[in-house]
């Protein structure tokens, strides 16, 4: 496997702290929810690591996350979906994990039904360069 099949990576050429506010915009205009931002560098930081500027932030689409509970609860593994702000080589990139491979570990997933949800992610990254 690689990264190409489990992430979607875009650039973007907004500064770090923009490129959040970014996300968060596009989260929002496409009706998903906002469950958590982690700074990672911040958390690695306070126990004496350095890190380059890295931002987990956790969303959510009801419908969906309903849809695939319903189907095995174990999915939960793979939830919420998340879109990372992280800075690379001095470029700032954001990164969603692609949810077409929940339909790899669990079979009851249609690969359609993934689609969708990974079509939402990737609207909201583009949105959001």
């Amino acid at each position: 496997m690689n990264v190409e099949e489990f992430a979607y990576i875009a650039d973007t050429k907004k500064g770090f702290d923009e490129a959040v506010v970014s996300v968060l915009k596009a989260v929002e205009q496409k009706g998903w929810t906002l469950f958590q931002i982690y700074d990672v560098k911040e958390r690695l930081a306070a126990k004496g690591f350095d890190q380059k500027p890295l931002k987990i932030i956790e969303i959510c689409s009801g419908k969906h996350a309903n849809q695939f509970l319903n189907k095995n609860r174990l999915i939960s593994l793979c939830m919420p979906c998340k879109i990372n702000v992280l800075e690379d080589a001095g470029k700032v990139k954001i990164v969603g994990m692609k949810p077409t491979m929940i339909s790899r570990f669990f079979p009851e997933v249609n690969p359609s039904e993934a689609e969708q949800v990974e079509k939402d992610i990737i609207e909201i990254v583009n949105n959001a360069r």
